[in-house]
């Protein structure tokens, strides 16, 4: 893949409680110098992305305004789905076009736990968000986080069943907040051959070009980094 390419695979993202208002200015103008194909922020933040590269993009030679991505139910998963609806609609309605969400990840982990149904759990949690995701006048797209690096291959083939049965348009396989660790290699190949129609996003840890290429490599679509400059400095 040429460094082109590869831009418009990465989410830039910044994620950090910590982000503030100015760094989130000098994101945005990083993905349009890049040429990033998307743009990952909290949700208080996606207003502000919206406005900024709106109005910074204007007469930048041959850009495509970059996808607006934001999460819900971020990093744990652990919200009622009905909070996870509201905060999907009000990032959507803010200029998102693309949510990745967090799952519960105890109800895929224990699928039958005294007498409840994990996976419909997990199931309806996914389609709840997907209706609002993808209602009428909206081309939003879907990613649904599986955690990976804390599951087994059957939990992580469980998940990517539950994410196209709650008609997500991606899995992704990490929120990069977990202690067990982001994106393998291992596991983007796996979501690649079992969630398949839809589409992989790696994220966690991907810091390096040659991370970056084994990532698309190994069947990722989409890679979600706070590394992007570093990782085109090396490309380029």
């Amino acid at each position: 893949m040429t460094a082109a390419q590869i831009a418009k695979a990465i989410d830039h993202t910044l994620l950090k409680p910590e982000a503030t208002p100015e760094q989130i200015d000098a994101l945005c103008d990083e993905v349009l110098r890049f040429g990033f194909g998307a743009i990952c922020v909290s949700p208080i933040y996606v207003r502000q992305v919206a406005k900024r590269l709106a109005a910074v993009s204007v007469g930048v030679a041959g850009a495509s305004a970059p996808a607006i991505v934001t999460v819900v139910g971020f990093p744990l998963g652990a919200t009622l789905t009905v909070s996870k609806v509201d905060e999907a609609r009000r990032a959507l309605d803010d200029g998102a076009t693309e949510i990745d969400m967090a799952i519960p990840l105890g109800a895929l982990v224990a699928p039958v736990v005294s007498g409840r149904d994990g996976r419909r759990t997990v199931r309806q949690d996914i389609e709840a968000v997907a209706h609002v995701v993808h209602e009428a006048g909206r081309s939003g797209v879907l990613k649904v986080i599986l955690e990976t690096a804390a599951l087994t291959t059957d939990q992580i083939i469980l998940g990517c069943r539950c994410a196209a049965e709650g008609e997500a348009d991606f899995v992704k396989t990490s929120t990069g907040f977990h202690p067990s660790g982001g994106a393998t290699v291992e596991h983007v190949r796996l979501l690649h051959r079992y969630a398949s129609p839809l589409l992989v996003k790696a994220s966690g840890g991907i810091r390096t070009a040659a991370a970056a290429r084994a990532m698309l490599e190994a069947g990722a679509a989409r890679l979600g980094t706070s590394s992007g400059p570093a990782i085109m400095g090396e490309l380029r």
